[in-house]
């Protein structure tokens, strides 16, 4: 039974106290638990510990196989056991390096869980680009799946570990029952949890602080909201480098469902998959989705069923997909489509929007128009539309900061609310992204800095000027165009420009089109104003993001 109290240290200050039943104020305060993300695993340890937690991908030297609960569980004591033993301290960076695989998962908790910071990395980054990554977050040692031994040999760490079942072998064995464990770590759900790196506004990536309880939150928010049960076969079709692919593996984990590794996004694949372990729940950008459909038609033609009718449902992020889409999932494939919208800074979930019951009755079509909104705020997130229709939100998953940049971080949170960068208006409760405010480009769920793209196309000698935008793409979402002047009489062709940018850069920064322009407007004071670049090659949509 609760009573209301006026406190009277301001006027008209109330407040809801519980009677305390006994209890001191200090003794109540000691039965809270600090939030630590290994919270999920421990609970899947002691409830299901024969259950089997990962299939790891076969056939590659870094696959563990089939590993149980009890047995993941103890994998993450050890790996914290070894870290500390290699004299890696609570508090210091490691960074891993690695397409989707079961020693990620383990990472999750053994590094993390134990008072040491993630620092994940997209293996799809150039080795400039990860060097500057381990030397900015300060990482101590970097893990590297044995495909990229080669290729990150010239990165400058304390120390390299590949994980190739060789080099690797102390850190993800079990820890014996009688074995000494991992010294303790005091949790602090406001420490770091892992350093999450994103391309921003800047050409160098922001290390984005996650907290303990930026990701506790946001994973049992995200897995509440997408309904995650033990029942659950979840196929990893989300890079884990993403924001912890997203939160997802956390509530898995915690409800005990079973994590289905799988290294490289194929449509046919992911079908085969869902066939063979009963997949129920994947995660991924648009472009996932097109390569299903893709693989989906090439089944019907040849008269092979689709699986998972009504069965399988799917979230996606990094852009909205067309209406269209969203209503093929749904019709030719029979999975339930849900939507979330968010940044790596807020964990990422902000809304989530699935399939109501009040709209069973209206077409498909319009259902899927709904379905293509970002969606209504999640549990515990307030959103506001400022004057300058920039969308900023509050809530238990938005970040500490950006590692290293106070500035930056400064501007983020101006004025008590996080700053998103994108336009948007909300209607009905729903918020819909209108335009983006910030020069990123979101390319198969990719975020890559216009900016950056901008630099590495200026490198060439016979570039003048550039302005990097987003064009719309039925695969991709968007797409990346360079607009170019070039110098005087110079004859470089558009393959010859894209060709030069792979040698700057990841190849999904790079440009996919070139267009030569005589001249690229500005204002009086010289800048560029994107939005009317990018205007024609949007004409006719309703929203300035696909």
């Amino acid at each position: 039974m609760l009573r209301l109290t006026c406190v009277m240290i301001e006027p008209l200050a109330c407040k809801f106290v519980r009677p305390r039943m006994g209890r001191s104020v200090e003794g109540d305060q000691k039965l809270l638990i600090q939030m630590n993300v290994l919270d999920y695993l421990e609970r899947a340890a002691q409830v299901y510990p024969d259950r089997i937690a990962i299939v790891d991908e076969p056939n590659v030297a870094s696959s563990m196989g089939n590993v149980t609960y009890g047995s993941l569980y103890k994998r993450a004591r050890n790996m914290a056991k070894v870290l500390e033993d290699m004299g890696i301290t609570q508090g210091e960076r490691v960074a891993i390096f690695s397409p989707n695989a079961g020693k990620m998962i383990t990472a999750l908790y053994g590094v993390s869980g134990y008072g040491r910071i993630l620092v994940p990395i997209n293996f799809r980054l150039t080795v400039e680009e990860v060097s500057y990554i381990v030397e900015h977050s300060g990482s101590s040692i970097l893990l590297i799946d044995p495909e990229y031994e080669e290729l990150l040999a010239g990165v400058q760490v304390k120390s390299k570990i590949i994980l190739d079942g060789v080099q690797d072998e102390q850190l993800f064995r079990e820890l014996p029952d009688d074995a000494v464990g991992p010294t303790p770590w005091k949790a602090d759900e406001s420490f770091t949890c892992s350093i999450n790196y994103t391309s921003g506004t800047t050409a160098r990536p922001k290390g984005v602080q996650v907290t303990h309880r930026n990701m506790w939150m946001n994973s049992a928010i995200f897995g509440w909201h997408a309904m995650v049960d033990d029942n659950d076969v979840y196929l990893h079709t989300l890079p884990l480098f993403h924001v912890n692919g997203w939160g997802m593996p956390y509530a898995i984990t915690g409800m005990g469902g079973k994590h289905i590794v799988l290294r490289k996004v194929d449509g046919e694949d992911i079908l085969s998959r869902i066939e063979e372990y009963g997949v129920t729940l994947m995660c991924g950008a648009p472009a996932v989705w097109a390569a299903v459909l893709t693989a989906a038609e090439k089944r019907r033609a040849n008269g092979v069923d689709i699986p998972g009718r009504g069965l399988v449902r799917i979230v996606t992020a990094g852009a909205p997909p067309p209406s269209r889409t969203i209503e093929r999932i749904e019709v030719e494939l029979g999975w339930k489509f849900m939507q979330i919208y968010g940044l790596t800074e807020t964990s990422p979930v902000l809304t989530f929007n699935s399939h109501r019951f009040e709209w069973n009755d209206k077409p498909i079509s319009e259902r899927a128009k709904l379905l293509s909104r970002a969606g209504a705020p999640v549990i515990g997130t307030s959103l506001h539309i400022d004057q300058n229709g920039e969308v900023l939100v509050k809530g238990n998953q938005v970040f500490e900061g950006y590692w290293e940049n106070p500035q930056a971080t400064g501007d983020a949170l101006e004025g008590g609310w996080f700053h998103t960068g994108d336009g948007g208006y909300i209607e009905d409760g729903y918020l819909t992204i209108s335009d983006r405010k910030k020069d990123v480009i979101i390319t198969g769920g990719e975020n890559v800095s216009s900016i950056e793209v901008e630099d590495a196309v200026f490198q060439h000698p016979e570039v003048l000027e550039v302005a990097v935008i987003g064009v719309p793409d039925e695969k991709w979402g968007e797409t990346i165009k360079a607009l170019v002047v070039l110098r005087p009489d110079s004859q470089v062709t558009e393959n010859e420009i894209i060709e030069f940018c792979r040698t700057k850069m990841a190849h999904f920064k790079c440009p996919t089109t070139v267009e030569f322009r005589g001249e690229l407007a500005r204002t009086a004071t010289g800048k560029l104003q994107k939005f009317k670049l990018r205007a024609p090659y949007w004409e006719g949509k309703s929203r300035l993001v696909n």
